[in-house]
């Protein structure tokens, strides 16, 4: 990761008392065990190409530096049973905040991905001072199940939040004054005085991106286009297996596409597929707007408005879907969301249908996938900017910048 970090944490001793190559080889050697789930050297060997004994000596260190664990040894083959390895989910930690429109989430998360704790927080819209308390009076029970041992492994903290929050003043219900106090706020610089860990920002969008990548279904396509449905729809783009952020993070901005209205008016993508139509629906209806935010894991029953947004939504994200293969021959398109399981897997199977009726003469064959994470996404990507900043190859800057 390119780009200053804010904090005067714990620097891994790891990356600053070894040379380039033998921490490459290290990052190279814990990426294909995250990948395969665990791996005996001689695998790890035939992989990377590096000699049976240089692996010996990463495996290892990185069994020193509690890193690795070593599994049951494999049996019933010739020869010596091989002793496959695997990520010690008590190796590392890192901790995600994402910071949205109308909910915010602060996660701690281990080696292997999983959220060991959690904190949500509905609001109407977030001042920056409402962030700032958030976070200072729920972050010591979020790490309050760490020994002072697993403390010392926090990597850093991530923050993803959407880019212009102080944009889109319609559309969000907010005042003025509060979404100008976000304008030149300096938000990772006010979190980095929280603790003593580096402090790393992303785009909402791109963190959840990262983390299908790193977490979920992202993992079994070499490139896709990513759409995230939340308050407003956003996307990323991998390619090769890495995120592509473009020149100024921006890449994969996808809820600016155009597209076509049944009207026939052009709008945005981001005005016929993002959660705020739904929630104008619901209020329209005499109903509270605020059940999506409160529990986005279960809608409970919303009836005939979901049905009207889940069509809507379907017809635009395949009209993006044909504009997006025909810059880029992805392999897939994943499509994940702030939302119940049942919901997207329903926006999936009307987003399949709907690009059915579309015209896809000239463009590559290609598949829509459901996203395998959801709500988390995105505080889990922001959580994943520490554990791409020690532990994982990546050849590009994954992100905008990092503080």
């Amino acid at each position: 990761m390119g780009g200053q970090v804010l904090g005067k944490g714990p620097t891994l001793a790891r990356g600053t008392t070894q040379n380039g190559v033998r921490l490459y080889n290290e990052r190279l050697a814990l990426s294909l065990i995250r990948r395969h789930g665990s791996l005996p050297k001689a695998e790890i060997a035939r992989l990377t190409g590096l000699s049976a004994q240089t692996v010996s000596v990463i495996v290892r260190q990185l069994e020193n530096d509690n890193l690795l664990i070593k599994e049951t040894p494999q049996r019933g083959k010739v020869g010596q049973p091989l002793v496959p390895f695997s990520l010690n989910p008590d190796g590392a930690f890192s901790i995600g905040l994402k910071i949205g429109r109308r909910s915010g989430d602060l996660i701690l998360l281990d080696l292997t991905g999983n959220v060991r704790r959690k904190v949500h927080q509905p609001y109407v819209f977030p001042t920056p001072q409402k962030i700032i308390d958030f976070v200072a009076v729920e972050l010591e029970g979020l790490l309050s199940g760490l020994s002072p041992v697993e403390r010392s492994r926090i990597s850093g903290l991530g923050i993803a939040t959407p880019f212009e929050l102080w944009n889109w003043e319609e559309e969000v219900g907010a005042s003025h004054e509060v979404l100008e106090a976000w304008r030149d706020f300096d938000i990772a610089g006010e979190i980095a005085k929280l603790g003593d860990w580096p402090v790393h920002f992303s785009n909402d969008a791109t963190a959840a991106c990262a983390a299908e990548l790193l977490f979920g279904t992202g993992n079994r396509f070499n490139s896709y286009a990513y759409f995230f449905v939340g308050y407003f729809v956003g996307g990323g783009i991998v390619i090769n297996g890495h995120i592509f952020p473009g020149k100024a993070g921006y890449a994969g901005a996808l809820g600016s596409f155009p597209i076509m209205t049944p009207n026939g008016s052009p709008q945005q993508l981001t005005h016929n597929a993002s959660l705020y139509v739904l929630e104008n629906s619901l209020q329209a209806e005499g109903r509270d707007p605020m059940l999506l935010a409160r529990s986005p894991e279960d809608w409970g029953e919303i009836g005939p408005a979901l049905d009207v947004w889940l069509k809507q939504t379907a017809r635009s994200l395949a009209f993006a879907t044909v504009a997006t293969m025909s810059i880029i021959d992805f392999d897939a398109i994943i499509i994940d969301g702030a939302m119940p399981a049942h919901v997207r897997a329903e926006l999936v199977e009307k987003t399949r249908a709907a690009l059915s009726r579309q015209d896809l003469r000239g463009l590559p064959k290609f598949s829509i996938e459901e996203g395998s994470i959801g709500a988390d996404a995105r505080a889990m990507g922001a959580a994943s900017l520490s554990l791409f900043a020690n532990y994982i190859i990546d050849r590009d800057v994954l992100f905008k910048e990092a503080f």
